[in-house]
């Protein structure tokens, strides 16, 4: 499968795991993660809550297009990711080296499909690709605090917690709420995999 966008465009798709595969998302794929992004419970942490209608206008903008990677299990949408793909800040002399250098993730799951390791599954390979085939030297991922499942996924996967901010983010049901940002540089990652399969 092929994808014009952005960084997919330089992967071959789709990219499998012992029991998933990632793909980038389609606009075919707009009912079926509205299944679970449509929840409250999955919804209430992210950055918006917009209706069935409104979601399903907005899925194929091409910044969600170009961000986007569908998560399956035996062909069938169980979850989402978004990798974004961003420069470093850099001062001007060494701004070209700055170029598409790091990546944003996030990740969303059907909660019928938690409590099988669905989503760190999904993460580990999403960070690998970063890593291993788009050139990527660090990657982020921010949360709110109380959002511990979501922080508890990233240092299962070895991320740093490189920020605590208090009372930063205002939460539309909850009000001012702590975030956590946590990062990971690819010599970081490829020390974790050579330490959990030595040779």
């Amino acid at each position: 499968m092929e994808n014009n966008y952005g960084a997919f465009g330089r992967i071959s798709w789709p990219v499998c795991t012992a029991r998933l595969s990632l793909r980038p998302a389609e606009p075919s794929d707009a009912e079926a993660t509205w299944e679970w992004r449509g929840l409250p419970a999955v919804n209430r942490w992210l950055s918006a809550a917009p209706t069935r209608e409104e979601y399903l206008r907005s899925f194929t903008e091409p910044r969600r297009m170009s961000t986007m990677l569908i998560v399956e299990r035996d062909g069938v949408p169980i979850g989402d990711l978004m990798l974004r793909v961003t420069d470093a800040w850099a001062q001007a002399e060494v701004a070209d080296q700055a170029h598409g250098v790091q990546a944003e993730l996030g990740w969303t799951l059907n909660p019928s499909q938690q409590g099988h390791g669905y989503a760190t599954e999904a993460v580990r390979a999403a960070i690998t690709l970063c890593f291993d085939r788009l050139g990527i030297r660090r990657i982020e991922a921010s949360c709110f605090a109380a959002n511990e499942p979501s922080w508890r996924l990233m240092e299962r996967l070895g991320m740093r917690r490189e920020l605590y901010s208090v009372a930063e983010s205002l939460h539309r049901e909850l009000g001012w709420l702590d975030g956590m940002t946590y990062a990971l540089l690819a010599d970081e990652w490829h020390a974790l995999q050579s330490d959990e399969h030595p040779d």
